[in-house]
């Protein structure tokens, strides 16, 4: 087999170029990791967007899933995951800080000629990915993630972790969303993660896992909402033994301790 750096495959390139990708069974799962924009593409993003940009966005980034023979894919970038965030300033917490941090967000981004507007300053988002019009719809469904399937210890052929953005919201917390791919060599997981901790204030985690089983075509969506107070998280942490702070910051430790808010399971088979 022709190989590229590194002895990797040919159409395989390490994270942190331009394109990484690996084919299997017909499935090409492609990610892009780029420094992050600077003022110009940030300008162009917050006209479009209509809001504020977060402090650093990786829009170049993105995570592709495609099936070559269908045109079957579902997309993971930081716009249209941004473009999922409330606009209107319905869903934006109200704690005290926030107008402050519109005034210091709008002198920071002075040289953008838009008018901040009212809008979900967290940047929570319910993003599921992107998928074109013409692709077949996904079906709501009771079939869960095959987990005993995920746990097996089949070789990791492909993982990479790809950052859309992030936020420190003011040294008050953190937003971030991130997306991570898993690819077996019958199936893969991926794994796109809104997580939000908005100190004295709330925890948010928002979970999208795409499952695709590479040999029947079967793709498996579930999105997964998760919230809980500030002091309850902070006192289930303090029972424990663990490093309070550093939990915080983990959230594979912090899913467990949060109620679910929203659920939904949805299926599709690319054929």
């Amino acid at each position: 087999m022709a190989t590229s750096i590194n002895g990797a495959p040919v159409d395989t390139h390490l994270p942190g170029h331009e394109d990484t990708s690996i084919t299997r069974h017909g499935f090409k799962i492609t990610t892009r990791k780029l420094p992050i924009l600077k003022a110009g593409p940030i300008e162009e993003m917050n006209k479009k967007l209509g809001i504020t940009p977060p402090e650093m966005i990786f829009g170049d980034n993105l995570v592709i899933v495609e099936h070559k023979e269908t045109s079957w894919k579902i997309e993971f970038n930081a716009f249209d995951a941004l473009d999922r965030v409330d606009k209107t300033g319905e869903a934006m917490l109200k704690v005290s800080y926030s107008k402050e941090w519109q005034q210091n967000r709008s002198k920071q981004f002075e040289d953008i000629k838009e008018v901040v507007k009212p809008f979900d300053w967290s940047y929570s988002t319910d993003y599921k990915g992107s998928t074109p019009v013409a692709n077949p719809s996904f079906e709501p469904t009771t079939t869960p993630i095959p987990l005993q399937l995920l746990k097996r210890p089949d070789p990791i052929l492909f993982f990479d972790d790809v950052m859309l953005y992030e936020d420190e919201l003011a040294d008050n917390g953190i937003a971030m969303l991130s997306v991570k791919t898993r690819v077996m060599p019958e199936r893969m997981l991926l794994l796109c993660r809104f997580f939000m901790r908005l100190d004295d204030v709330l925890f948010r985690i928002r979970d999208t896992r795409v499952y695709v089983e590479f040999a029947t075509g079967e793709v498996i969506r579930e999105y997964t909402a998760r919230e809980e107070k500030f002091e309850a998280v902070r006192e289930a942490l303090a029972r424990t033994r663990d490093d309070v702070p550093a939990q915080m910051r983990d959230p594979n430790k912090l899913a467990e301790l949060l109620s679910i808010v929203d659920k939904t399971l949805e299926r599709l088979v690319v054929k």
